[in-house]
This record gives structure tokens, sequence and C-alpha cells, in this order.
């Protein structure tokens, strides 16, 4: 066979060491294609795998209603406050639309009041006024939907309308704020609704859709996949986190995975600009339907309590305490004669499991006691002095939040029984002793007073201050300055120590740092 170097049959010229390369590669893929097939093979498998939504979309679409809500006004003074349009914009631009349908102008005469442009329905006393809009899912086909708390609260007049453009006005069932979770109800028989899937099944990285209104534009798709789970923004819930675009006016639409089951709500966004950012969240359909069931039977949700304040264990809490790993909850508190105080639970404790459930962060306590029925008595396993206990309590009741109680940090002031010394030591922390009045006041069995603090010291770079308590120095409880200063004689100064230190109403564990490695 002869190459022609010069020109090819179809007149383009081409080198002859180019020609040649061209030839020993074609050669050498033949030789090696037995190797390369396989990674051909599962790249057009997962180019043939995309999902397509059209299918899912057109059998889940139709269960998902837009929510619009309404207030009456009073008069026209006595109107919603409403936010202005920023000045200078303008129907052209891009955020027109949305302040618009989320803050129409005042009720009134001139262009925005009645019959004006984006002015709200009917007229004078009595008027309904616009307060936005969301989305909602219909979960049985005698009219129940599921939404957001924040879509309906407040609302006087509740409108669904569904993809077939029929609009009913729709009765609120029951809403409950800690977990933004509300039920609305329709009239209506053989609705579509959305089929309930199972969010401990749903896997990181797993596509997941989102249908709904934002910024009232209904039946909107969007896609993404689910970016993390159980990310804490709540004390009840452990949110889903996707990359799905989700904007104001989505809120109380279903998350759903590629079989067109429901896993979660969307709730919320991270954003600085008050638009989608690339992370939105959703409540996993498991707590809402637990929560939506309670709402159908009683209208309210009823939820368990043991009446204590906590917080999170950081590994430089654990370590000096003995506690294998960082898990489980800090007891800050304790209600007196709550259940908690009834059970012997102590302020300085790690509650490690609950009802044999694993405590392995602190938010996960409200959870598990949240769900808990009322009256049930539960086991509890905690950490204290270096070793587990296990004590049992009877869960009590919520009570409607309470208003943070002024003055809770206020420094305490310093006994002046026993012996009244005031010690200081390496840690620069000078303590005195605290009088028998004094503790009965804090309701303390132990305790040193702070009268001073080195702001050079350890103890000061570390956060403690004078007016504190100190209860504890790793897990020896400390009654006087003697102890205190025979505590602190017994610790590795190379290594952190930790003060259990009380100030107002709460106390926490202090990580102390050498101050060759404090910061």
């Amino acid at each position: 066979m002869r190459f022609d170097s010069s020109e090819r049959p179809w007149g383009v010229p081409i080198p002859m060491n180019k020609l040649l390369a061209a030839l020993a590669i074609t050669l050498m893929s033949s030789a090696w294609s037995p190797l390369l097939t396989p990674a051909a093979a599962q790249s057009s498998a997962a180019v043939r795998g995309l999902p397509d939504f059209a299918d899912l979309v057109d059998k889940a679409g139709p269960a998902v209603v837009n929510i619009r809500t309404t207030e009456r006004a009073k008069s026209a003074d006595r109107a919603a406050p409403q936010i202005p349009m920023p000045e200078g914009m303008d129907e052209n631009d891009p955020f027109y639309e949305f302040f618009r349908r989320f803050f129409p102008p005042r009720q009134g005469p001139g262009p925005g009041g009645p019959g004006g442009p984006g002015g709200p329905r009917g007229g004078g006393n009595g008027g309904e006024v616009p307060r936005g809009v969301g989305s909602g899912f219909i979960i049985s086909s005698d009219g129940y939907v599921m939404t957001n708390h924040h879509v309906v609260d407040g609302a006087d007049d509740i409108y669904v309308t569904l993809t077939d453009k029929r609009e009913m006005k729709a009765k609120l069932i029951g809403s409950d704020r800690r977990t933004d979770v509300a039920i609305v109800k329709i009239e209506g028989s053989n609705l579509p609704r959305l089929p309930i899937g199972d969010p401990m099944k749903t896997r990181v990285g797993e596509w997941v859709v989102a249908i709904g209104s934002p910024f009232g534009l209904e039946n909107t798709v969007t896609a993404g996949i689910v970016s993390a789970k159980g990310r804490d923004t709540g004390d009840y819930l452990p949110f889903i986190q996707t990359d799905v675009a989700v904007n104001p006016g989505n809120s109380g639409g279903p998350l759903l995975n590629l079989d067109g089951e429901v896993i979660g709500i969307n709730s919320q966004i991270y954003s600085r600009t008050g638009g989608f950012m690339g992370i939105s969240f959703a409540i996993p359909i498991d707590e809402a339907m637990r929560i939506s069931e309670q709402l159908r039977t009683t209208g309210k949700v009823v939820r368990g309590r043991i009446g204590v304040g906590i917080a999170e264990v950081t590994k430089d809490v654990a370590e000096p305490l003995g506690l294998p790993r960082p898990s489980g909850a800090l007891v800050r508190n304790v209600e007196g004669s709550g259940p908690a105080d009834k059970a012997g639970i102590e302020v300085g404790d790690i509650i490690l499991k609950f009802d044999n459930k694993a405590v392995e962060k602190s938010s996960d306590l409200p959870r598990i006691v949240g769900n808990t029925r009322p009256g049930t008595k539960v086991s509890l396993q905690v950490w204290r002095k270096g070793q587990t206990r296990d004590l049992n309590v009877t869960v009590g009741e919520t009570e409607p939040e309470k208003s943070a109680r002024a003055g809770g940090d206020k420094p305490s002031t310093p006994g002046q029984g026993g012996n009244g010394a005031l010690a200081s030591n390496a840690y620069g922390v000078a303590v005195t002793d605290l009088d028998g009045e004094r503790k009965s006041q804090l309701k303390l069995k132990s305790g040193v007073y702070v009268e001073s603090v080195d702001p050079s010291g350890a103890a000061a770079r570390s956060g403690v201050r004078q007016g504190d308590v100190i209860l504890a120095v790793n897990n020896q409880d400390v009654g006087n300055t003697r102890q205190f200063n025979e505590a602190l004689g017994k610790l590795d100064k190379a290594k952190t120590a930790v003060f259990l230190v009380r100030r107002g109403d709460s106390a926490s564990y202090v990580p102390i740092r050498p101050l060759a490695s404090a910061q």
C-alpha cells in the first residue's frame, strides 16, 4: 500500500509524520479495546441514566396547589403595614413582580388603591388585603392540604388553587410554629394526592424535584440533588439540605424523589439577598406527618418535656471528663421541681441516651423528648463524674413559650461565710467561699465565687469572668477555696482542663487551655 504525503484523495495535504502517528493511535486503541470497553460502557450508561423528570411532573403536578392568603382591612388607616416599592424600580426590573405580588400598595385612593394596578381585592372597610402566596400539596383525596405555618400564619382567609384553575376557600385545621407545618382543608373528593416517601432512605447525592409557586408562578418545577441530611436549623427538625432552586412562594411545596414520593416540605433558604443562593432546606416528611396527625385529630401539637437547658459537648470538654468521644447533651440548668429535677438529673450531667435512643448531639434531645407522649416513664443514661448512670424520668408536657427572664447573666454577689479567704492560682482566677444563704438562693450544693480574673491569665482567655460561680474542676466538685486549689493542684498543666461554671441561671463547662497553647 502506498501513501501519498503530498495530497489525500479529497485534496487536503497532510504531513506523513502526522498520518503515521494517527495510524499508530488507531492500532493501539484496537489492541487495548478490551481494557477500555468497561470505562466506555460506564460513561455511556451514565449518560443514558440521566433523569427525565417529565413523567414524574405529569403524575405529581396535579396534587401541588397554589395558596393565596388575605387579611381583612378594617380601614385604610388600619391596613396591614406594607413595604414600599424601592425607589427607581420599574416594570423592567427583575424584582418588580416580586414586590408587586408580596408587598402590594396600601389600600386607599390613588394608583395603588381599589381598582388601581396591584391594588387589593375589594375596597373600603372590610376589603381583602393580599398577604402573600405560597405552595402546598394534597395528602388525602378528601382535601387535606399540607403547607408551611409561615404561609398561613395571621391570614384571615386562605384560598387554594388547583392546576385545573379551580380556586377554593380553605379552612385552617391546625398550625405548628415550631416545626413550621400547617394543615388546611378544602372541600372535594377523589382529589389527586401525593404518596409519602421515607426520607431516611434518601441518600446524599440523589436527584430531587421541587414543585411550587416561586414569586407566584404556579407549578414551577426545579431540580437538584440532596446536599446533606440532618441539618440543625431549629430545635425540632433535622432538615434536608438541597441545591434545588427555592424562592419566595415555593414555601410549603413538596420535595419529591424520583419515584414521585414526597420526602420533604420546602421551607427555608439560605440567602443574603432574599433570593435563592444555592442552598435550600426541606422539613423531612416523616416529621411533618407526625405533626399533621396531631393537627388533624386535635388541632394542636402536644410535646414532651423534662425541664432542662442543654448545650453541645465539644472535644475540649469530653476529654478532661473522660468521655470516650464528644457526644450527648450537656445539662446547663435544671428546672426546680420539674421532671428532670425529680429524676435526679444534675447540672453538669451529660445525657447520652433517652428512651434507649442515642443522643449524638445536643439538638437530638429536644426532638426525642418532644416526640415522647407526656406522662410516659422512660429511662435515660447520663455521664457523671467519669461514669454512666441510669435514671428514670416521667416526661411532662411542653408549656407555652415564655419570655427570657431579664438579668439572667447578672453576676452573683459573693458570700461572706466560711473562711472568706481569697485564693489566687496559676490559672489567673481569684475565688472566695459562698455562704450558706447564697448557696440556698442559687440552689447549689457546692461552688466558689469568682472574685477577680487576671486579664492575661488562662481563665480569662477562656471566658471566665468576675461574678461566675465555679462548681467543679474536671470531675471533682469544689465546695470551698481549699478544695478548689487542691483540685487545681492535681491538674496536668500541659493539658486542657474544664471548669463547670454557673452564670446567671445556667451552667456550662468552660475549657481552660494552658497558657502555652492559648491563642
